[in-house]
């Protein structure tokens, strides 16, 4: 099998990739194709079906593990499938591990890493709170270590929300000895309780798209609700720690035009949004250049930079 990140324009595939999402679309002349895009477990790849209706497209949906004879191609700078022959597969004839995207990290190591962060917290309000995430409630850390950070666009891998998670709590760390203003209970906390909401608002692999709740509250409401549905079963947990912590949570992604409810208003909050922000544009920086090890040179404009991006290395 040829992997994803393998993959290099003029390659010809043919090879089972799962169907991560699958939409009908109609070209500015009227023709209908399709968007798709395939999974495995080294990442996603834009992928289209002209011709829908050629009797070498078979049947297929979304989730559906499917062999796939096409070829691959260079547009705007991004590599595309064209897809002239689909079959979906059989159980049996493919691996499912080969294509859930997975943390190059040990899971285990990073979640005994972050266990010792909430050793550390000071607090015993803060601290108990923590505990009754990461140490006490089974299901939230199952779905905790095996979920994603996002969609799309960066750690959207098994492990992807621990590992995220873990990277800003490690930034915030060192904003604490860099600012010793800071109160660092309190943003180490908010750090590793910032992203709890994607447990609700992400779906678990092999789907991991956004549910119902997920698109009508999103990940920062729902994870600041968590937050007080915990705190309210710790008896005389402070009010004003709590909504501290919680204006963190709410203010994390730093602007309105970024989803965040509140600006922030707290140092705490703002090293928050900082240190988010930082480990969210290097993870997605680097998972592009790892999307495109093939091509040493310039990768074409990206968006979300707003910048022809570049490999340093020569």
């Amino acid at each position: 099998m040829k992997f994803i990140r393998d993959l290099k324009e003029g390659d010809r595939i043919f090879d089972i990739y799962l169907c991560k999402h699958k939409q009908g679309a109609v070209t500015k002349n009227g023709k209908p194709y399709e968007n798709v895009i395939l999974q495995d477990k080294t990442g996603t790849i834009d992928a289209k079906v002209w011709e829908p209706n050629n009797p070498g497209i078979g049947n297929y949906n979304a989730l559906d593990y499917i062999e796939v004879h096409g070829d691959v191609n260079l547009f705007q700078g991004n590599l595309q499938v064209s897809m002239k022959r689909i079959r979906v597969c059989r159980e049996g004839e493919y691996n499912p591990a080969d294509y859930l995207p997975v943390s190059e990290k040990d899971i285990n190591v990073m979640y005994d890493e972050l266990k010792r962060y909430i050793q550390n917290i000071g607090s015993s309000w803060l601290k108990q709170l923590l505990e009754a995430f990461f140490i006490k409630d089974e299901a939230f850390i199952k779905a905790f270590q095996f979920s994603s950070a996002a969609k799309t666009v960066h750690h959207g891998f098994v492990g992807g929300l621990l590992e995220h998670t873990l990277s800003v709590t490690k930034l915030c760390d060192y904003y604490c000895k860099a600012y010793p203003i800071l109160k660092r209970d309190l943003l180490l906390t908010a750090a590793m309780c910032h992203d709890i909401g994607k447990v609700k608002e992400i779906s678990p692999f092999p789907e991991n798209d956004y549910t119902d709740d997920g698109q009508l509250l999103g990940h920062i409401v729902m994870g600041s609700q968590m937050v007080a549905e915990k705190a309210a079963e710790i008896e005389g947990f402070p009010h004003v720690l709590l909504a501290q912590l919680q204006h963190c949570i709410l203010a994390h992604h730093g602007k309105y035009e970024y989803g965040s409810p509140k600006l922030p208003a707290l140092m705490e909050a703002l090293a928050l949004n900082y240190a988010d922000d930082t480990d969210a544009k290097l993870e997605t920086f680097k998972e592009i250049l790892e999307n495109n090890s093939a091509n040493q040179g310039w990768l074409g404009f990206n968006r979300l930079f707003e910048s022809n991006l570049r490999w340093t290395r020569e």
